[in-house]
């Protein structure tokens, strides 16, 4: 099973150059490699290999680009597969053509696939052309070390991200029956209600700090191009947006976690969040909530444990329809919270209602009896 783990890495100002270094190499190589297979297309159609490409980079590339030596040369072919992947991505799976790769961005990486070495006796990593930089080791990890990848963030900042092969099986998936399996319904209001009907506070991190962001921007915006000041500015921006993300990331690694170990499956809707994201009314608050991050943290945990993530499909009318007779209420909108069926005369909370019916449509497509 592979699992990453995460460290800050607290390297000195010579070691900080080589880095950058080791960044502008690999944003070089990964931009050529991407015009060569461009232009290879225009010119004949035909599509040159991630190998010919390495043979290309070893035999004249890195002989008339003197400083691409003092980078990693394993970091520098990492380049080229991660260009082979996005090539792959776009083919299979459509996620858009790769883009060039730009210096301007403050975010930047680079891989190394072996020949690096954890300390967690002496809290240092030793990379290679780089040497011995001192990290926070705060978690231990057993089994093989794969690919690491050095990072560094919009603030500053440098991270290392070691995947790890712990040499076990994922866990066999856990049976489940309708007694402890859990219907899910995010919203904006409330950030999930569960078909317990408990509910999960929305933080809005993102609306708490926009009043300080917006004084940030301001003041950034009346920078001059190119100053120091305006780079100052800059980071502090970059702060308040870090600080908003690493909020809401350990808000949402705190309620799957929970959601994951207190139940052995959990139902939860398709959401096509691009679509929603176009209503201008709402496109803040859903991209605050990030659902679609939520929903990924979950699906990868209920892996490592061996539990079951069900969905039903997008348009499935879990808000319209009464979970207890079945009834069909069309005249729902969004500002209507509450709403009494007239049928059986049942009174719904809006958001409770939507979640008993995401887990009935879910147990129903697993042949499971629904009481």
């Amino acid at each position: 099973m592979l699992k990453a783990y995460k460290y800050r890495l607290y390297p000195s100002k010579d070691q900080e150059e080589i880095i950058n270094i080791h960044f502008g190499a690999c944003r070089f190589v990964y931009n050529w490699a991407l015009e060569t297979k461009m232009k290879r297309y225009e010119v004949d159609k035909n599509h040159i290999s991630r190998f010919e490409l390495q043979d290309i980079l070893v035999r004249e590339i890195k002989p008339n680009n003197e400083w691409l030596k003092k980078a990693n040369s394993q970091a520098l072919l990492s380049a080229l597969v991660n260009l082979e992947t996005a090539f792959t991505k776009f083919f299979r799976e459509k996620t858009g053509f790769p883009n060039f790769k730009s210096k301007k961005n403050p975010v930047q990486s680079f891989q190394i696939p072996q020949h690096y070495k954890v300390n967690f006796d002496k809290n240092i990593v030793k990379l290679p052309k780089i040497g011995e930089v001192e990290a926070v080791l705060h978690r231990t990890f057993e089994g093989k070390t794969k690919t690491a990848t050095v990072s560094r963030t919009s603030t500053g900042k440098y991270f290392i991200s070691v995947l790890v092969d712990d040499g076990k099986d994922l866990p066999e998936k856990e049976t489940f029956t309708e007694q402890n399996t859990v219907g899910v319904d995010v919203g904006i209001k409330d950030f999930a209600v569960l078909s317990n009907g408990e509910k999960i506070d929305n933080p809005k991190y993102l609306k708490k700090s926009l009043k300080r962001l917006k004084v940030v921007s301001k003041q950034l915006s009346r920078k001059k191009k190119g100053s120091k000041n305006r780079g100052k500015a800059k980071k502090r921006l970059a702060k308040i947006h870090e600080k908003v993300t690493n909020q809401r990331k350990d808000f949402q690694h705190k309620v799957s976690l929970k959601l994951i170990r207190e139940n052995q499956a959990i139902a939860i809707e398709t959401l096509k969040v691009k679509n929603m994201v176009k209503n201008h009314c709402l496109a803040q608050a859903i991209s605050d909530a990030s659902w679609s991050s939520f929903i990924e943290k979950m699906e990868y945990k209920a892996e490592w444990y061996g539990k079951t993530i069900l969905r039903i499909g997008q348009f499935e009318p879990s808000t319209k329809l009464c979970n207890v007779c079945g009834y069909h209420n069309k005249d729902i909108t969004l500002k209507i919270r509450e709403w009494e069926c007239p049928e059986c005369k049942t009174f719904h909370d809006r958001d409770v209602n939507a979640a008993i019916n995401i887990k009935k449509f879910a147990l129903q497509d697993q042949n499971l009896i629904v009481i």
